[in-house]
């Protein structure tokens, strides 16, 4: 069965993990039904910051406004089964947290909590605090993913690009699709 899939980029640093995200849904194409994408302005700014480029302009996915209610994942009766956010800024978990439902991605995640789908929190910040720690928790209790992008080295990854892999290889297993990634004492 093929997934419809939203993913949302926050202006969190670590646009490299939405680019190596992006990437990888691109290469999925046989396991997807559709992919709504959303950005904040932040994020656009820090991706050109970061990564020194508006590549995110050039994937094959419709790129939504961020008010643009209209996107068929602002409702549930689109049955899109799974959101990804990567990264995800600690305002817009804590915006997540409280139900707060201000634009097109924290209605997409307030729509994916009150339907029971999949909602995956990339949370990229550091150190926590108790607030964000609280609002970790309140969003896992209401059925949410928190995934911090906390990259493993036990693969040897050798580029960035490589180390950034290691968090949304994971994201993309607990999204439930099938990739070829590194497991542990298994190799590629």
């Amino acid at each position: 069965m093929k997934r419809k899939i939203v993913v949302a980029v926050t202006g969190a640093s670590g646009a490299i993990y939405a680019k190596v995200l992006l990437d990888s849904l691109g290469t999925l194409s046989d396991q997807i039904a559709d992919i709504g994408f959303v950005m904040s302005d932040n994020a656009r700014e820090v991706w050109k910051h970061e990564l020194r480029n508006e590549s995110y302009t050039t994937y094959p996915f419709h790129l939504y406004t961020k008010n643009d209610f209209n996107a068929p994942f602002a409702s549930g009766s689109a049955h899109y089964d799974t959101m990804i956010v990567c990264p995800c800024s600690m305002g817009t978990l804590g915006r997540i947290a409280s139900g707060v439902s201000d634009d097109l991605l924290t209605r997409a995640a307030d729509v994916m909590l009150k339907e029971r789908r999949r909602l995956i929190l990339v949370v990229r910040d550091t150190p926590f605090n108790l607030i964000h720690i609280n609002n970790m928790k309140t969003v896992t209790e209401a059925g949410g993913i928190i995934c911090p992008a906390n990259p493993s080295f036990y693969s040897l990854p050798k580029t960035i690009e490589d180390v950034a892999a290691t968090v949304t290889n994971r994201v993309l297993d607990l999204a439930g699709f099938k990739v070829n990634s590194y497991r542990w004492q298994e190799g590629y």
